[in-house]
């Protein structure tokens, strides 16, 4: 064992302390100090492995909203129904099964279609509309008949000028309004594409003239088949 006289401890008793205090000093200092923060990112890809034994991505299946007009024919072609068919690889493609069996399409309304992939089902709509009809602007005759007269059922009676036969087909004439028992001015209604026109029918009584020429002919025709045409049969004398 090594003893040290009194002036050697003194210089021993300094350094210890004077390398304690560097050393507490140092430590203060460091834990001062900001630490970098580092941030790793990971990207998992899942893949799957078909039968062959290649890996192939999953891909998600994404609907389309579907519309058509009345009477028309749905595609079978079930890259139409899919957002995204652009990023479906062929074998996915062809596992896809369509069903659009719930779909009326002589009848405007909304349905659903259904996508079938292995044991998933995607749900789809399909809205059928009204056809869209031509637009065109009718122009309506002021009518007139005598009382106790018929009225025409035809519109285009009604209309000035020619229509086309697609608009005729979707023209809806209303003439409950109209008493041709009696005279006055009434009026009459066509609806076409949801626009509603009115026209005015005047039923008069016809003029004292008219109604004597009208009397006289009832008559002429009654005289001629009351006429009887008498054959005197000839005798033969011996």
């Amino acid at each position: 064992m090594i003893k040290f006289n009194t002036k050697q401890n003194r210089i021993l008793s300094i350094f210890l302390a004077t390398s304690g205090v560097f050393l507490i000093g140092s430590g203060l200092i460091m834990n001062t100090q900001k630490k970098e923060v580092v941030y790793t990112k990971y990207k998992v890809t899942v893949s799957m492995k078909n039968d062959n034994g290649i890996q192939e991505k999953i891909e998600e299946i994404k609907l389309k909203d579907i519309e058509i007009e009345i009477n028309n024919p749905l595609s079978v072609d079930i890259k139409d129904y899919l957002v995204n068919s652009d990023e479906i690889n062929d074998s996915t493609l062809k596992a896809l099964k369509l069903d659009t069996s719930l779909v009326n399409i002589n009848q405007a309304g909304s349905y659903k279609y259904t996508i079938y992939y292995n044991k998933k089902k995607y749900i789809g709509n399909i809205k059928v509309k009204e056809k869209e009809l031509p637009n065109f602007t009718l122009t309506l005759k002021t009518i007139k008949v005598e009382t106790k007269h018929i009225i025409s059922g035809d519109p285009k009676v009604f209309i000035e000028g020619e229509i086309p036969d697609e608009v005729y087909k979707n023209l809806k004439l209303d003439t409950s309004k109209v008493d041709t028992q009696n005279q006055g001015d009434y009026t009459y209604y066509i609806t076409y594409n949801g626009v509603t026109y009115q026209g005015k029918v005047e039923v008069r009584d016809p003029s004292p003239i008219k109604q004597t020429e009208q009397e006289e002919k009832k008559e002429e025709e009654t005289t001629d088949s009351n006429e009887v045409e008498v054959t005197n049969p000839t005798e033969n004398v011996q």
